[in-house]
């Protein structure tokens, strides 16, 4: 099959193409670059069947022309910036949900049945049913983010019902592992990479989160894309646990050897919208015969040697 594969050079799509290539398709990399890596593409350019085109989804001209022939979109490219979504409220509009619309008209133009979309598991906002299904009320939306995500799930779901399209929707939660770019495992060792005496954490540390780790992600969305054939397939990914920040920062200042001052910021959130608890019921995709590989702690292990190994490289990364 033929994939295209916007935010292909990010943490994310980076992974999925290097998956897809590896079980034989042909795939076309779609990417701005404005948080994508070269050389996490380093093993796609690789293969025969890999293509990059460098540009921005919202240049529709240039991602129309780009998308011909393909078979399935995998729209990964998004504004993932979470924390600063109050500051700078458009970019999650335009990036996210005006991007999402422009990746629709484009597959409508070329003929591209398919589609598989990231969206999170915060658009559940503040959820009072733990572990929360895929069929659970939405509530009033507390993040530009999520809501902008839940937006483009909309405008999906439309596209289907009126233009015969099928999706996948992934309802992620936070994702860690190789080529990892942002989140808290980077912040905090960054932070003790500077100064292993103090560490600066937002809200009270109390916040539970579930994670996952990339390849555990990228195999259920392969897994959900090859065994779910519903017109509209709604997916949580994550973990049957979770861990509070506190927990992390113990399994990081361990591996690290340090142990520092810990400084809150106070409160039960980190940020505005942040939500204190994220905890998916994932038993729609384990029921295809899907599971995670690695614990969370395990996770945050395997993110933080390979962090470890780019800083002894020299990599200005992170």
């Amino acid at each position: 099959m033929r994939y295209f594969v916007t935010g292909c050079a990010g943490f994310i799509g980076s992974t999925l193409t290097d998956r897809l290539l590896a079980d034989g398709h042909e795939v076309v990399g779609y990417d701005n670059f404005s948080t994508g890596r070269l050389e996490f593409l380093q093993r796609a350019q690789d293969y025969a069947g890999f293509r990059l085109v460098r540009a921005d989804v919202l240049d529709t001209r240039t991602l129309t022309a780009a998308m011909s022939g393909s078979e399935c979109v995998c729209h990964l490219a998004a504004n993932a910036d979470v924390r600063f979504g109050t500051e700078r409220p458009r970019r999650d509009l335009e990036q996210n949900t005006i991007a999402t619309h422009g990746v629709l008209e484009s597959m409508r133009h070329c003929g591209v049945p398919r589609i598989a979309f990231a969206s999170t598991g915060s658009v559940y906002g503040e959820a009072t049913v733990f572990p929360t299904p895929e069929d659970a009320p939405f509530p009033v939306q507390t993040s530009l983010y999520a809501a902008s995500k839940l937006a483009g799930e909309a405008l999906i779901s439309a596209y289907c019902a009126g233009f015969g399209l099928q999706a996948w929707i992934f309802r992620f939660v936070s994702i860690l592992g190789e080529r990892y770019t942002h989140g808290h495992v980077v912040d905090f060792y960054r932070q003790l990479g500077e100064d292993p005496q103090r560490l600066r954490v937002l809200g009270d540390g109390r916040q539970r989160k579930s994670y996952l780790y990339v390849q555990d992600c990228v195999q259920a969305m392969v897994t959900a894309m090859q065994r779910s054939t519903d017109p509209v397939n709604v997916f949580n990914l994550g973990h049957d646990t979770w861990c509070e920040v506190n927990d992390s920062i113990g399994w990081i200042c361990a591996a690290l050897g340090v142990s520092p001052r810990i400084e809150y910021s106070g409160g039960e959130r980190g940020w505005v919208g942040d939500n204190p608890f994220i905890f998916l019921d994932n038993r729609k995709i384990r029921a295809l015969g899907w599971q995670p590989t690695l614990s969370i702690q395990e996770g945050i292990h395997r993110t933080l040697d390979s962090l470890r190994t780019r800083s002894r490289s020299g990599d200005t990364y992170p």
